[in-house]
């Protein structure tokens, strides 16, 4: 039984789930195929807070390229992430400029982990805010960087997933 649920979840890509916005809607994540995401939680009151700047250059320079950034806000570390998806919403725009989508307020590890992140992560757990996951165009997971690896080291993975997707 135990070796089906492996199987199953081994068969699924990105693509499988579903998320919601900050509106409170159902976003189907098939339609960012062919996109080369890159998948964060975060929070607005931690010590990573400020990547919010660095994720938004780069999705500024690579966004019509075909770079999606998935912005997920958790509160599962430190609480930090308090308020609710609109408030959280309104202080990454008014501090960060944010433009990249964000989502609605999930867990990432336990019981009540959304089924994209169990899927994300597999069997290790989240160890903190602005954990990031690069997903190639095909809806596999590539990498997974911690909240302390530099921008500038997922910014060369990122423009080589761009060039391997834009190459089909």
């Amino acid at each position: 039984m135990v070796m089906a649920g492996v199987l199953t979840l081994s068969a699924q890509s990105i693509y499988d789930f579903k998320v919601r916005n900050i509106a409170g809607q159902d976003v189907s994540l098939s339609d960012y195929k062919g996109k080369v995401l890159l998948i964060v939680n975060t929070a607005t009151r931690c010590g990573f807070t400020p990547q919010y700047k660095e994720l938004e250059a780069l999705y500024e320079k690579y966004q019509e390229e075909g770079l999606e950034i998935l912005d997920f806000p958790c509160n599962q570390f430190g609480q930090q992430a308090p308020g609710t998806i609109l408030e959280i919403h309104q202080f990454c725009t008014a501090n960060f400029d944010i433009r990249f989508p964000q989502f609605d307020k999930i867990d990432v590890n336990g019981e009540n982990a959304h089924p994209l992140y169990r899927f994300l992560k597999q069997d290790t757990d989240i160890k903190w805010n602005f954990t990031k996951f690069l997903v190639g165009s095909d809806g596999r997971v590539l990498k997974r960087y911690e909240p302390a690896d530099k921008i500038s080291n997922i910014e060369s993975e990122i423009l080589k997933a761009i060039r391997t997707n834009n190459r089909k």
